[in-house]
């Protein structure tokens, strides 16, 4: 039992490094942190106020919704109580029958601030109201009822804006959990399936890649995050995707990709990220948006391959089955891209594969599992 409650802590505690050594996690989001930046430069979020509203988050963003408005009505209810008060008109300051009020029935504070209240959202329920006999309170009046339109358009213009923001159907992209290295039309390629989870389409999606790693310079200066173009391929073509259903994207292994020099068994012990980018214009809003994840050495499975997951019905009807999306199973797959060109001269590295726990990996003789295109 505590075998086991140690190996599931190890396990979790292997899993939060991982997740803290990204710079892209999986779901996109970049994991970066700033330091050491010059006051003026703070200041410089708020000259761009509108992004940064933007950018927070929901409960600071309702937050700032409920206090507005009601630092607004508070506020103004003072201004209201005390023109009620320096004109004389509240109960307790005994005024005159014929005494001429600025605003009527107004008792003290509670119903100065309702008055507020009903004067900025125009609710007018009827019991209390502006006279003509101070011009003070009029142009009061005016000033409170242009502020309220515009606290109204700002935070609605927030709240659209929130809710219509692109990184919101990028959510609805999803790229499978791992990668994988076999051959594919006569060629060593690196594989990776991407998905779109909504009927309408992408509008002329690019897909590329980086592959961010510590180097060293030959002039001996160490560069931490050197970053390597990765180009990619679709059985669709590079170009202007038709992207209503799940694609497979293919990163060729020859002599210019980084992945020329690595084997089976030393894969896993390199220290890089390759990210994935998606680029496109969502049908429905027209709005462009980007999808990112990452790839750590041990999310990359050498000689495995996806299985299908497209398939026809009896009606002739296409059907998408995203149980199989992540799985994989083994293939016959050159250990090292040297070995698969037949190039002299490297070092031969161990043929015995390594399976990664982490993925759910399926017998390649298992029927019910295979779709049949």
């Amino acid at each position: 039992m505590f075998g086991s409650l140690n190996k599931y802590i190890n396990g979790c505690l292997a899993r939060r490094k991982i997740h803290r050594n990204r710079l892209v996690t999986k779901d996109g989001r970049c994991n970066i942190e700033y330091g050491n930046i010059k006051y003026s430069n703070h200041l410089s979020l708020m000259a761009d106020f509108w992004t940064t509203f933007v950018e927070i988050r929901w409960r600071f963003v309702l937050l700032i919704f409920i206090a507005s408005f009601t630092l607004s009505w508070f506020l103004f209810g003072l201004l209201w109580y005390w023109i009620a008060r320096s004109n004389g008109d509240l109960p307790w300051q005994n005024p005159k029958l014929d005494h001429p009020p600025c605003i009527e029935n107004i008792l003290g504070l509670t119903t100065a601030f309702l008055y507020s209240l009903e004067t900025q959202t125009t609710i007018g329920y009827g019991g209390r109201s502006l006279t003509h006999n101070c011009p003070g309170a009029v142009a009061l009046l005016i000033i409170q009822s242009l502020l309220g339109a515009i606290i109204n358009c700002f935070m609605c213009g927030l709240i659209l804006s929130k809710i219509s923001l692109p990184k919101k159907r990028a959510k609805t992209i999803s790229f499978s959990d791992m990668a994988v290295i076999s051959i594919k039309n006569g060629s060593l390629c690196l594989s990776m399936r991407v998905a779109n989870l909504r009927k309408t389409l992408m509008i002329g999606s690019q897909i590329y890649g980086k592959l961010l790693r510590t180097t060293n310079s030959p002039d001996g200066e160490t560069i931490i995050m050197d970053q390597v173009n990765i180009d990619f391929i679709v059985d669709a073509g590079k170009d202007n995707l038709f992207f209503v259903c799940p694609l497979m994207l293919y990163h060729m292994i020859d002599k210019s990709s980084p992945f020329f020099e690595m084997a089976v068994d030393t894969l896993h012990k390199q220290d890089f990220e390759l990210v994935v980018f998606l680029d496109g214009t969502a049908e429905s809003t027209s709005s462009a948006c980007q999808v990112r994840t990452s790839f750590i050495p041990q999310e990359i499975m050498w000689g495995y391959k996806f299985l299908p997951i497209i398939s026809r019905n009896k009606e002739g009807k296409y059907r998408v089955d995203f149980s199989n999306f992540s799985k994989v199973v083994p293939v016959a797959t050159a250990h090292c891209a040297y070995c698969y060109h037949n190039i002299k001269g490297h070092h031969h590295h161990s043929r015995d594969g390594h399976d990664n726990q982490g993925f759910d990996v399926i017998n390649i003789d298992d029927p019910p599992s295979v779709t049949k295109m």
